[in-house]
């Protein structure tokens, strides 16, 4: 059946970047465009990647959930559903704020409260969602299935992203699931991988966070 140890690691590097964001929004001072332009790249990119994050589950897992987790599934899938139609929503409100300021820095506040907010929302879905759906998975989904949730998202993504994406993952990943995870990938991705994707991400959280080693969500 479906190893979900991946979803845990990836709600981490969410929990870490969208708590991050809010203030990297904030220390963007009037007009310094050039800054803005880097935070806001890097926002982009985020909320890109938790579209198709949460894509995956609407087209993937909550049908599978619905047809065999019975009453279990019927007490949490339709709540989950709304908490996702909530989080887009922020989410869209976002991107659409982001095309100016990225250029202006400009409307600074109100874009960082949107973030709040949606960060706000996504705190508490990834805590439902590792209390009553995660547990679900485990028992009604197999792992070729759950694979299929993961390549949703990189089916959708621009494949010259996806080492960054990796190794946003990997920074506070545990070696052992991402070995797992590593294991079903083609062999150049799994030769190359563990090398390419954390000098990325510490090369982009340079630019972005001022440090390669930015604040950890697990700590």
């Amino acid at each position: 059946m479906a190893d979900v140890r991946d979803m845990y690691m990836a709600h981490t590097m969410i929990r870490r970047e969208f708590g991050l964001l809010p203030q990297l929004v904030r220390d963007v001072k009037p007009r310094d465009t050039q800054r803005s332009e880097a935070v806001g790249a890097h926002a982009d990119f985020m909320c890109g990647l938790l579209h198709f994050h949460h894509e995956g589950e609407d087209v993937v897992l909550w049908p599978l959930l619905q047809e065999r987790g019975g009453e279990e599934a019927e007490s949490i899938v339709p709540v989950m559903e709304k908490q996702h139609d909530a989080i887009e929503s922020a989410n869209a409100e976002a991107m659409r704020l982001l095309v100016a300021w990225r250029s202006t820095a400009t409307g600074t506040e109100e874009l960082a409260a949107v973030f709040d907010r949606l960060l706000a929302a996504l705190l508490e879905h990834m805590v439902m969602e590792e209390e009553r759906i995660l547990p679900l998975a485990e028992k009604y989904v197999t792992a070729a299935e759950w694979r299929k949730l993961g390549e949703h998202g990189m089916d959708e993504m621009p494949k010259k992203l996806l080492p960054l994406a990796f190794g946003m993952v990997m920074y506070e990943g545990d070696p052992e699931v991402i070995r797992a995870v590593l294991a079903q990938a083609p062999a150049p991705a799994r030769l190359l991988m563990p090398f390419i994707a954390p000098r990325l991400y510490a090369r982009h959280a340079k630019r972005v966070h001022g440090t390669a080693t930015p604040p950890r969500a697990t700590t």
